[in-house]
């Protein structure tokens, strides 16, 4: 149905939309903020997205859209990154791969706990985006790893070794203290 040029949607599927979408907005923004690392681009990518959200909406199957929607989120972010900065997009080479045994032994919560709201914030954007968008869906949106496959389109097992390598280079750009630091 159109009427002058725009699309009519079904008051009730608006409704629904409304009472199903919209209070996914805080997670929505949250996902871009952490692709853009941006407060106004951010914005702008939520906005994209729950538009396109908003028009799809008929294509949605399913009880829980949230997956749905943050997927929507994360292609419109990467490709208003491509368009934008896509510079963005490369990755983090300045960042060392290895850590030592004692570095391994410990966990990121460990670190995550100790670290200064700030301190985690500038590390979590320094990451190239691979590492970024799956370490702030698994960590902060708390999905599984089925949903955060579905939501990047990516195999299980790529989201894993992502979370992996993620987690490593947050550690290394987050620092260990040193031994005589965690004994005082």
């Amino acid at each position: 149905m159109r009427e002058g040029g725009a699309v009519q949607h079904d008051p009730d599927r608006r409704e629904e939309f409304e009472r199903l979408v919209l209070p996914l907005l805080p997670s929505a923004y949250n996902v871009a903020r952490w692709l853009t690392k941006n407060d106004s681009d951010a914005e702008d990518v939520v906005q994209e997205a729950f538009l396109r959200a908003f028009r799809f909406f008929d294509s949605f199957r399913g009880s829980d859209p949230r997956g749905w929607l943050l997927a929507i989120v994360r292609n419109t972010g990467l490709s208003w990154l491509r368009a934008n900065r896509p510079r963005a997009l490369a990755g983090d080479p300045g960042v060392a791969e290895e850590l030592t045994d004692e570095e391994r032994e410990s966990p990121e919560e460990e670190l995550l706990r100790r670290a200064d709201g700030a301190r985690v914030r500038q590390a979590l954007e320094e990451l190239a985006v691979e590492f970024r968008e799956v370490l702030v869906l698994r960590e902060l949106e708390e999905l599984s790893y089925r949903e955060i496959s579905e939501v990047t389109g990516l195999p299980v097992g790529t989201v894993m070794s992502r979370l992996s390598r993620g987690r490593r280079r947050l550690q290394v750009l987050l620092g260990r203290p040193s031994t005589k630091e965690a004994r005082t």
